[in-house]
């Protein structure tokens, strides 16, 4: 006699969202900042993720890029404006010191 066949559901992300180039993760965003990061190593600085909190991304300006002047607008006008062209659920970047 033939037992009856059961369908098991997963809760796994599909193959096509995980690998979503536009989804808000931690590798995505570091996808991204390493586009930047030659930029801002070029002045002797670098960028790190610190933690995704919702929408936000929260990243510390290293070297000197934490120091500058100009870091307001290297965060807002730079790093901010790209992630949110290649990840449109980011709401905001915020420095975290």
């Amino acid at each position: 006699m033939l037992q009856p066949m059961t369908l098991e559901t997963s809760t796994a992300p599909l193959a096509a969202e995980a690998t979503d180039p536009r989804a808000l993760t931690v590798e995505n965003v570091e996808r991204v900042l390493d586009e930047l990061r030659p930029y801002l190593m070029a002045d002797g600085g670098n960028v790190e993720i610190v933690e995704i909190d919702g929408p936000v991304v929260k990243v510390r300006l290293q070297g000197a890029c934490g120091s500058c002047p100009s870091s307001t607008m290297t965060l807002k006008m730079g790093i901010e404006r790209k992630l949110r062209e290649e990840i449109p659920e980011v709401s905001e970047v915020i420095q975290v010191l």
